[in-house]
């Protein structure tokens, strides 16, 4: 496995009026700012069951950047920080110097906290990888696209230089649910977000998952949330080819 660097398918679109998208468009803007929008405000997870993890995590990725140059930086919730475990990892990723700053049960305020509270101080990637927005329960698809938004921004803010390559949420539950249909529509708004920025791009990373019954099977998503093994690998050959696309534009 190659270690870091010392120091020395087709989008699917829902049906949406020409005035409605502006609409939420312009909700968008505004919930981005973090004024009226609790997943664009910087918040550090609550320690529910009483035992620092999350907050150690984000003061081990913090260290763990420091002497660094990684090349690749992916950050989200657990679906990147399951990532790490499997073979995909070893095999397409670390070969790339990439560092895998997930949490499990993140919403886009967490990683917002983080990234402003020290995660980018200590290293200048080429490529961000980011896949966040299934865990804002409560959120609407505005407000979610708001707080990824807002992530953006702040990524953009501390590494300007740094080309930031967003993956679509996930369909998730066996059988369809409200939350399919609002993490689909969060897709849709922040694909058309990103569309004029040019340091940033959108990756709709869902191979099929759902079957012509509208079911998700078990070898796919095994809790029908979190990725199999088999998953990950339909999953992470498009980001790899498109990181490598990337890197290849910051090549010397």
């Amino acid at each position: 496995m190659t270690s870091i660097k010392q120091k020395e398918k087709p989008f699917l679109h829902y049906s949406t009026t020409f005035s409605e998208f502006a609409e939420a468009r312009d909700r968008i803007t505004v919930m981005s700012s973090g004024d009226s929008n609790p997943a664009a405000t910087p918040t550090p997870c609550e320690d529910i069951h009483g035992d620092g993890r999350w907050i150690s995590l984000h003061n081990r990725f913090v260290s763990d950047s420091k002497g660094k140059e990684p090349d690749v930086l992916f950050v989200g919730d657990s679906l990147i920080q399951l990532m790490h475990e499997f073979e995909v990892w070893r095999k397409l990723f670390s070969p790339l110097h990439s560092l895998n700053f997930g949490i499990g049960g993140d919403a886009t305020q967490h990683v917002l906290w983080r990234l402003s509270n020290g995660e980018l101080d200590h290293i200048c990637p080429k490529v961000v990888v980011l896949w966040v927005g299934t865990n804002n329960h409560g959120h609407t698809p505005e407000q979610i696209c708001g707080g990824i938004m807002a992530i953006i921004n702040e990524i953009n803010k501390h590494l300007p230089q740094t080309h930031i390559l967003v993956l679509g949420v996930l369909p998730r539950g066996k059988s369809p649910n409200p939350l399919r249909e609002r993490n689909a529509q969060v897709n849709t708004l922040v694909q058309a977000e990103l569309a004029s920025l040019s340091y940033a791009s959108f990756l709709d990373v869902d191979p099929g998952f759902v079957q012509s019954d509208g079911s998700i099977s078990h070898q796919d998503l095994y809790d029908y949330l979190h990725l199999t093994a088999q998953a990950y690998q339909k999953v992470c050959q498009p980001i790899y080819t498109h990181i490598k696309a990337l890197l290849e534009t910051h090549a010397p």
